[in-house]
């Protein structure tokens, strides 16, 4: 089964103490991404730019409505995702344990609807 496992942070909010350590993130999550590779589990992953650089796009209407800025007015914000294959809740979320430590942010986990 597939599952996002999406990266939270607070919009304008660094989770790092120090460029040091953010640099650490980055070389932990570049391992983690490879230990997702290595074991087959890897579908598609990315860091996102942040949550004031969307558009949003309303064309439920006559006329489609486009706001700068995110859906949400909520201060925690998407920050990237992953999309995993794993054989159950269990394995997706001691994968999401990994990314929130490689990350040093919370994710949540979330079972993406099967296709059929």
């Amino acid at each position: 089964m597939q599952y996002m496992l999406s990266v939270h942070n607070i919009e304008g909010e660094n989770p790092y103490a120090s460029d040091e350590e953010m640099q650490a993130a980055f070389a932990a999550v570049e391992k983690f991404n490879a230990d997702l590779q290595e074991k087959g589990s890897w579908v598609f992953g990315c860091g996102l730019m942040p949550a004031s650089t969307a558009t949003v796009i309303d064309g439920r209407g006559d006329e489609p409505v486009i706001t700068d800025g995110p859906f949400a007015e909520a201060r925690e914000q998407l920050g990237g995702y992953w999309v995993i294959e794993a054989a159950d809740l269990d394995a997706a979320l001691d994968w999401a344990r990994q990314a929130s430590v490689a990350c040093a942010n919370p994710v949540e986990v979330r079972p993406l609807q099967p296709e059929d």
